[in-house]
């Protein structure tokens, strides 16, 4: 099977700024999905280009992009009021993505919003505020609270969300067990779905190559069935 081909692409005529990679499908399925990174990381993280690639690979255009706060700062996490401008930005980048595709046409598909950690919190946030954003949601260890701090539970918006929602979170990861996890869930009216990896943290990382193959085809797989 042909593989997808990478390129970079800006868009610095809207306010945030657009910055990241576009996967192009050999086969496209005419869906596209949008992907971000955590707090610590950026577009290139080997969690979210591997990701990228497996999606598109399947037939999905996907761009996976820097968010505002990373755009203006090449390391550290985002500060307390970067969140809203974060948010924006990914709008701007579903925009982007819309026009792209070309997503006016007859034969349009459909768009999707992901993130790892904190970006897929801001993915979920934009969500509960526009829930005709994007048909669908994968959130990659979903920071519920800090580490050894389950009184500060980010479940406020939750009530909101009515956006299909695939959750990938690891039995390992300290930002939230899964028990914890399973609850916060229950508060979502719309549809959802738990995929748990046993063993990971919240990098969501294995050393063996089989393993890394096995959980990003397992991803696929469980929104795959999510939205259908």
């Amino acid at each position: 099977m042909p593989e997808s081909s990478i390129r970079e692409i800006t868009d610095t005529a809207v306010d945030p700024p657009v910055r990241g990679f576009l996967h192009v499908p050999a086969a496209p399925n005419r869906h596209a999905v949008v992907l971000t990174h955590g707090a610590g990381g950026n577009a290139q993280a080997p969690l979210l280009r591997a990701l990228a690639e497996t999606f598109a690979n399947a037939g999905y255009t996907v761009l996976r992009c820097n968010l505002p706060y990373r755009q203006a700062r090449s390391f550290g996490p985002p500060g307390p009021g970067d969140a809203a401008r974060d948010r924006a930005g990914l709008t701007n980048a579903v925009a982007a993505l819309q026009k792209l595709m070309d997503f006016t046409s007859p034969s349009s598909g459909k768009i999707f919003l992901g993130g790892h950690s904190y970006g897929g919190r801001q993915c979920s946030m934009l969500c509960a505020q526009e829930p005709d954003l994007v048909a669908g949601l994968v959130l990659l260890s979903y920071p519920l609270h800090p580490p050894r701090r389950p009184e500060q539970q980010r479940t406020q918006h939750l009530p909101d969300l009515r956006t299909a929602t695939l959750f990938v979170h690891g039995t390992r990861d300290p930002f939230g067990a899964i028990e914890e996890l399973q609850r916060a869930i229950k508060m979502i009216p719309g549809r959802t779905r738990l995929l748990t990896v046993e063993g990971a943290g919240h990098d969501l990382g294995f050393k063996e190559k089989a393993k890394k193959e096995e959980l990003l085809n397992r991803i696929l797989t469980e929104f795959t069935a999510l939205l259908s």
